[in-house]
This record gives C-alpha cells, sequence and structure tokens, in this order.
C-alpha cells in the first residue's frame, strides 16, 4: 500500500479510536532498538508461495480449519493473526508466519515460533510492555508499525493482525488469498481474547470500531490491488471478495 494513502486511513483511525501516534511511535523506536541488536528479518527473509491462507480468530475459525483440511496445505503459506495460533496448533498445524500485537496466547507464539513459525511483531501504543516482556524469548522477527516506518520496522499498511496479514502477503507479492476464521462479525472467540470466561462472547465497542476498520482495509486491498481473495468465513459480505466453498478451491 502507498504510504500516502495509508496514512489517510490512519489519521481517521487515530481520530476515532481516540489512539495516540505519539505513543505509537515511543513503542515502534523501542521495537526498532530492540531488532538492531538481533537477527532481524527484512521481508526478504520470509519464503512466501502465491498463494496464501490467512487465519483469523473469528468464531468459524475452527470449522474452517476442519474443511481446509481437505486441501493439502503444503500448496499455500499459512499465516496466523495473533491468538488463531492457538486454534492450529490443536489441529496440529504450526503457521508459516505468525501477525501478532502480542496479545493472543503467547506460550503458544512463543512455540510455534520455537517450531519454524516467522514472526511479524507489530508495534503499537498500548503493546510496549509486551514488547519488552516478550522479544528476549523470539527469534525470526520482523518488526512492523502503523506510524512512520524506522531501518527495523516496516510500514507495509494494514490495523489489525487480521488485516495486516493481508497487506503484508500482498507486499510480498503473494496472488492469491483466502480468508478463513474472518467473520468481521460482533462476536469474538477466546482465541481472540485469551482473558475471556468463556468460548464466545460480544464484542466491546473497541473491539468493534476496529473490526469495522478491518472489514473496510480488506475491502479497500481486494479492490485496489493485484490480488484475488476468497472468504470461506461466510460472516460479513465483503465487497470485492469471492464466498467460496472448500470444492471450489480444490482447482486454485
Amino acid at each position: 500500500m502507498n504510504l500516502v494513502i495509508w496514512f489517510s486511513w490512519y489519521k481517521e483511525i487515530l481520530e476515532e479510536l481516540g489512539f495516540s501516534r505519539d505513543d505509537d511511535e515511543k513503542s515502534a523506536l523501542i521495537l526498532n532498538k530492540l531488532l538492531e541488536s538481533s537477527n532481524c528479518l527484512s521481508p526478504d527473509d520470509i519464503p512466501i508461495k502465491d498463494r496464501v491462507i490467512v487465519f483469523g480468530a473469528g468464531p468459524s475459525l475452527k470449522g474452517n480449519i476442519k474443511d481446509l483440511k481437505n486441501l493439502n496445505l503444503s500448496n499455500f503459506t499459512l499465516i496466523a493473526a495473533d491468538g488463531a495460533t492457538t486454534a492450529l496448533l490443536e489441529d496440529d498445524i504450526t503457521p508459516d508466519i505468525i501477525v501478532t500485537d502480542l496479545d493472543g496466547k503467547m506460550e503458544d507464539i512463543i512455540q510455534a515460533n520455537r517450531d519454524g513459525s516467522f514472526l511479524v511483531v507489530h508495534a503499537h501504543g498500548n503493546n510496549l510492555d509486551k514488547i519488552n516482556e516478550y522479544f528476549p524469548r523470539l527469534k525470526r522477527v520482523l518488526g512492523t508499525t502503523q506510524s512512520t516506518p524506522l531501518g527495523n520496522v516496516y510500514n507495509f499498511g494494514g490495523f489489525t493482525d487480521g488485516d495486516r496479514a493481508l497487506y503484508f502477503a500482498v507486499e510480498l507479492g503473494v496472488k492469491y488469498i483466502i480468508l478463513a476464521g474472518m467473520d468481521f462479525g460482533r462476536m469474538v472467540t477466546k482465541y481472540s481474547r485469551p482473558d475471556m470466561d468463556t468460548k464466545l462472547g460480544k464484542a466491546d465497542e473497541i473491539k468493534l470500531l476496529k473490526l469495522k476498520y478491518a472489514k473496510k482495509l480488506v475491502e479497500w486491498l481486494a479492490s485496489n490491488e493485484n490480488v484475488t481473495i476468497f472468504n470461506i468465513s461466510h460472516g460479513e459480505k465483503l465487497d470485492g471478495v469471492r464466498d467460496v466453498n472448500i470444492e471450489e478451491l480444490k482447482d486454485l
């Protein structure tokens, strides 16, 4: 995504959600400094196929994983959005890439990272403490920000872990993206919010606003970038995105 276009989205998001750009940039500076002293990654260091499955942590996730096992998953790069990692590990699937702001179930994300997952770690104003806490336990890390990019911290566009995973994939040149567990509805799962007491609950006001922008950003991507996006989640209807079933994907 052209950063001029992204920053128009970013300005709107900051204003509506009441977030601080200064806090975002402080967090990005810390992540950049940590990456300077480690074997940080660039986008060219992360292998990716031209077909990608992006797993969100929505209510359809577990059913989508079951259906996707009917495909040869080795033909795809598997990208988990943060807490979706836990659901994949439960089904003995280690994602190739995890896009995370470090608020999923961290023990699972760390385990997947040890088992080979690349991490795309995002810095924003609300996760500085988690960056400092967890970074020493992570390896194969590429850093991202939603504000001004730095030497080791990139901005590919995107806001939530789920839509940011799509923008990252497009930046790396993928041709096809399948959305799984990306419902954009009013319910959230324990995979998305590990601190919940129940497996499923209502999204709070901030989460709903985040999902609103995530949906808009996926739709913008579908209409403005050279990528074809399929959706097996069957949650909210997405403009420019084709709803499909597993049988339709077998010839992809």
